[in-house]
């Protein structure tokens, strides 16, 4: 059957209801992973191994080998600490780091674990045939299943745990019985975590001074008060992510992006999403650019009249401001000063592990699912990202709060990070299609009304952070900006992840960038080549943003005629649920 036969049946016989709601009902005990994805991965993978005995051979020599290992440094490591282990955690692993893994039986627990773990990835790749897709995906869900067997989860094999419950006479487990009995019951009764209320959008965080100046149905524009005498002539638009709310760039008084540009003598404009529900079904990424980015862009245009702006976009609202540009490129009269970018993929072929979850069967699956409810429910954006990093975000946390019987402190960050949002049927159904199954951005099919939407038409000069350890928009797929336009890019790689990595404020230790405004290279040359500087990056884009605009001048006006101002900031769809 060919193609255009398939998209006229697509066409004429949309899905059944029934079958929609029989699929949404599924999705609930699937915790919306499509068990046809998964299936079609795994038949991949394993018809392929059946039909490779050689493969099969080099595996059954590997766990003779492995087994061998084993069997050697058993006796070797019996009241040894200091016996060399026969393998070692992956540079990323710090679970078996600690003093008491290194005695006897945990060091044997520990190397049979990650002799197990190693076979398995040799197992799951590099079988000739399978899909490197259908490869990742089974590679994944083997680790995955690893990672919840580790011995480090279990009381009687991990020391940490046995010489806490020893030394507080099993206070510990105790308390994190009651931890685990508090969580269970916030999360039936639909509460955030303990802590997350003495972080609350208007009084702890998202303080910085401003009104709202404008609202529509799915933004409010906050503009925020000026701290300085004089202003830079261009004001800054950010536009934030939609996937959370905009205050991980206004937390703390300490870490806030916003009052950093704001004593740095900047006119910081914030978009602030209205948190969909099933009222809101049918916005699509059109609306999110004509009334978000667009909207806005026309709100300032009237405030500070005259003035080219500079844009800023976070993560979603990056990629969302690169499409805004390039849409606003073709106009003579186009009002973008510059464009800065901060973990923002325009091109989607290396977006990480979250593509594992991206293919024609999960996103059918998915928009079922959406579709029974007009949105996607937080829990299933949250459970997707934490599978990304189950040791840190989800095994790690539960050893440390339920044996360890110890609470983390909460923090601005992680009530934020508490704080999710909904995803419109419509919209998440057309970014994951567009961009991260087909790239249709990246590669000059993306429309607009019509027409295509050209990364290579932006002309402002580009500001481009990538984070190093950033699982949800990759450094090197966020590089790839440099190819797709002939702007001056100036790119900066910094330290931390995809949220730590942007919120690093100047003093916030350990930090450290590496930044220049070559043309594109292999990124590994890119980054051996370029020197590494400690601290923030915050000033110099400060540095940057001064550079590409004109003289200082007296503050404007908190809003104008047309846009006056309508409450204080934070406003009121952040503080939507």
């Amino acid at each position: 059957m060919n193609e255009s036969i398939k998209n006229m049946l697509r066409d004429t016989e949309p899905p059944s209801n029934l079958d929609r709601i029989i699929h949404a009902n599924m999705a609930r005990l699937t915790f919306g992973i499509s068990p046809a994805s998964l299936a079609q991965a795994y038949s991949d993978w394993i018809a392929h191994l059946a039909v490779s005995p050689a493969k099969l051979v080099r595996l059954a020599e590997k766990t003779l080998r492995k087994s061998g290992r084993l069997m050697n440094y058993l006796p070797r490591s019996y009241n040894n600490p200091d016996q060399k282990p026969c393998i070692e955690p992956l540079p990323q692993d710090q679970r078996f780091r600690g003093e008491g893994w290194k005695q006897w039986p945990y060091n044997l627990y520990s190397q049979a674990f990650l002799l197990q773990q190693q076979w398995w990835h040799n197992a799951t790749t590099g079988v000739e045939g399978v899909s490197l897709h259908h490869e990742n995906v089974v590679s994944f869900i083997a680790r995955q299943m690893l990672d919840m067997v580790s011995p480090v989860n279990f009381a009687l094999t991990n020391p940490a745990v046995l010489e806490t419950t020893q030394a507080q006479y099993g206070m510990n487990l105790l308390r994190g019985m009651q931890f685990l009995m508090e969580d269970a019951q916030r999360a039936a009764a639909g509460e955030p975590p303990l802590g997350v209320e003495n972080f609350q959008p208007g009084k702890q965080v998202a303080i910085s001074a401003g009104k709202v100046v404008f609202r529509n149905r799915l933004i409010e524009l906050i503009q925020y008060t000026p701290t300085t005498a004089k202003v830079h002539a261009e004001p800054l638009l950010i536009v934030p992510a939609w996937i959370m709310k905009y205050y991980i760039l206004d937390l703390s008084p300490e870490n806030s992006l916003v009052r950093y540009l704001v004593e740095q003598g900047h006119t910081v404009f914030m978009i602030s999403w209205h948190n969909p529900g099933a009222a809101d079904r049918d916005l699509g990424m059109e609306h999110y650019l004509q009334l978000g980015v667009l909207e806005a862009l026309k709100a300032i245009q009237d405030i500070v009249p005259g003035k080219k702006i500079n844009t800023m976009g976070y993560c979603l609202g990056g990629t969302l401001l690169a499409i805004a540009c390039a849409w606003l490129a073709g106009d003579a009269q186009t009002p973008i000063n510059s464009v800065t970018l901060l973990a923002a993929q325009t091109d989607f072929t290396e977006a990480g592990e979250l593509m594992l979850f991206i293919d024609d069967s999960q996103l059918s699956y998915l928009d079922d699912m959406m579709w029974e409810k007009g949105y996607l429910d937080t829990k299933q954006m949250a459970g997707a990202f934490q599978m990304l990093r189950s040791n840190d975000l989800i095994w790690s946390p539960v050893v440390q709060q339920y044996l360890l019987g110890q609470r983390a402190a909460m923090t601005d960050l992680m009530a934020w990070n508490a704080d999710a949002t909904r995803m419109p049927y419509r919209m998440h159904s057309e970014y994951l299609r567009s961009l991260f199954l087909n790239n249709d951005l990246f590669e000059g099919r993306y429309q607009v009304a019509g027409k295509h939407v050209v990364l290579s038409d932006i002309q402002a000069p580009m500001f481009v952070v990538a984070t190093e350890k950033d699982h949800v928009a990759p450094w090197r797929s966020v590089y790839k900006i440099k190819l797709a336009t002939d702007a001056p890019v100036t790119f900066l790689f910094t330290s931390g992840g995809h949220n730590a990595g942007i919120v690093s404020e100047p003093g916030h230790p350990q930090r450290h960038f590496r930044y220049d405004s070559s043309k594109y290279m292999d990124p590994d040359k890119w980054v051996a080549g370029t020197e590494s500087h400690e601290g923030s990056w915050w000033p110099v884009l400060c540095d940057w943003l001064s550079r590409h605009g004109a003289a200082r001048s007296k503050p404007p006006a908190m809003g104008s005629k047309a846009y006056p101002p309508l409450c204080d900031a934070p406003g009121e769809y952040v503080v939507e649920t």
